[in-house]
């Protein structure tokens, strides 16, 4: 008969030396195995008397659990060894200089199109918006465009090939569709904003044939003029962040709005720059006016018991005058120079609270 003790001493010292996990697996199954020396043990067992069975039993179960406990501790142990030399052959000298990585920026245009936004949202303005692929209606019948006006030639927007219907199809020229879809859909009251891209035949210093508007309107009863010029003095001041906007307003002529005007803001520019509410210049900012009765029973809405006001307003070019970009054209050159040092953080969103930019 084996002897228990020796056994025992002879395995656990097998355990013990063992170097890593796969020496380890080797004494496990030499040992405990199928035909490991302490799994021989227990199948003599069977040839023994009721009385050396039981007491014999007990002793190769107790070494069975006893090994078994030993081979467990040395697999942690031999595996959490592994895990520090892994560790350590991985660990990364922080005192290394960081390589360099390009940060992306927030466009101006798109900068500037969410503080308008976010002020006229401040002032109960929903958002509203539209294809940019529109159509004659929605783009000039609607808005009272006589058939022969300029705007509807090839010279000033961009048309697509006819239908065999013989409806055109062109690339909008300003989100004033999207006012004509909003007084179609919805009843007044009615406070929208409509930002988004619009295309014309244009390319200089100030123009170009991509560019971004936000256009407002307001339908309801009792709408003036005063309503309307308290809008824009108030959106300028937020805007621009200061409370010295002083403006006027000149005659002209939209044929979507009667009366209407151009809106100019008082401004200096000496030395080369523009400085909104300071000097004795103007500078002319955006169009606005009356909504034209026209527009208005075009639409459905009855002249006779609704009126309302509209605006419209360049984003990028109101982005220049804010952050001193000199030509329109540099916001679209895809140049990483320029991107770079106009660009925002994606952590400055706009906060008419806490300030805008």
């Amino acid at each position: 008969m084996t002897d228990l003790n020796t056994l025992e001493a002879d395995v656990l010292a097998q355990v013990a030396a063992a170097s890593d996990l796969q020496a380890l697996d080797a004494v496990r199954v030499a040992a405990v195995g199928k035909t490991g020396s302490i799994s021989g043990l227990l199948k003599t067992l069977g040839a023994m008397s009721p009385e050396e069975r039981k007491t014999q039993g007990a002793a190769i179960n107790a070494l069975r659990d006893k090994v078994a406990e030993a081979i467990s501790a040395k697999k942690a142990a031999l595996e959490a060894a592994e895990l520090d030399a892994r560790l350590a052959s991985e660990t990364l000298d922080l005192s290394l200089p960081a390589p360099y990585r390009r940060k992306g920026s927030v466009h101006p245009t798109m900068q500037t199109m969410d503080e308008i936004v976010a002020v006229f949202a401040e002032m109960g303005f929903a958002v509203a918006e539209g294809p940019d692929i529109e159509d004659d209606f929605h783009n000039f019948t609607a808005l009272n465009f006589p058939e022969k006006h300029p705007a509807r030639e090839m010279h000033d927007t961009f048309f697509f090939n006819t239908k065999e219907s013989g409806e055109r199809m062109l690339l909008r020229t300003h989100t004033s569709p999207v006012q004509v879809r909003t007084m179609v859909s919805q009843q007044p009251p009615i406070r929208i904003i409509a930002p988004g891209r619009t295309y014309r035949v244009d390319n200089d210093a100030t123009h170009t044939p991509v560019f971004h508007q936000v256009e407002g309107l307001v339908i309801d009863r009792g709408i003036h003029m005063g309503h309307l010029k308290w809008t824009l003095e108030t959106f300028l001041a937020r805007f621009f962040e200061t409370d010295a906007v002083t403006t006027q307003f000149r005659p002209h002529h939209f044929p979507f709005t009667e009366p209407s005007a151009e809106m100019d803001v008082q401004c200096d520019r000496s030395g080369g720059e523009i400085k909104i509410g300071q000097g004795t210049s103007w500078l002319e900012i955006l169009g606005c006016g009356m909504v034209h009765p026209n527009v208005l029973r075009a639409c459905g809405i009855d002249p006779d018991e609704y009126q309302g006001f509209a605006f419209g307003m360049g984003v990028d070019r109101l982005g220049m005058l804010k952050y001193g970009m000199p030509d329109l054209r540099d916001m679209w050159s895809s140049d990483v120079r320029w991107l770079s040092h106009y660009g925002f953080s994606a952590f400055a969103a706009p906060n008419p609270a806490s300030g805008l930019s």
